[in-house]
């Protein structure tokens, strides 16, 4: 792997059905089977009842800018490119948060309490796999 390249997920059965929901242009987390817990980040049990049991559940992609944070300096020569740019923490409508970067819009316009809508980056990785990141932008 160039060591300029952004560091890419690694697919694993754990997360695949993050990953293949993504590429298919959906939001996707695991839902307890036991307890109905949304968990994420991603876990090979729920963390309120212990249970190993899920299914991978859409959600709407709706959510509201928490907090965030514009990086003027790459801390690492991979996302070079990219500065400046945001990192936001997202609380997602039905209640995990998850930390991401909102797009299509300047840095300079991104706000506490904004509501956004997730949206897909396509990547390919150095294998030629094909991944989708969520990113989340301006709801409206």
């Amino acid at each position: 792997m160039d060591a300029l390249e952004p560091v890419l997920p690694v697919l694993s059965d754990d997360n695949r059905g993050f990953w293949d929901a993504a590429r298919a242009g959906t939001l996707a987390m695991q839902r307890c089977a036991a307890c109905g817990h949304l968990r994420y980040p991603i876990s090979p049990i729920c963390p309120r009842c212990l249970s190993p049991d899920f299914a991978w559940t859409p959600l709407s992609g709706r959510g509201t800018v928490l907090s965030f944070v514009i990086f003027e300096h790459a801390y690492n020569p991979a996302w070079a490119s990219r500065v400046p740019y945001n990192v936001a923490l997202v609380q997602l409508a039905e209640g995990p948060r998850m930390f991401s970067n909102v797009v299509g819009i300047p840095n300079e316009q991104v706000r506490v309490g904004m509501p956004v809508r997730v949206s897909f980056e396509p990547v390919q990785t150095a294998g030629g796999s094909e991944l989708a990141i969520p990113r989340f932008a301006p709801a409206g």
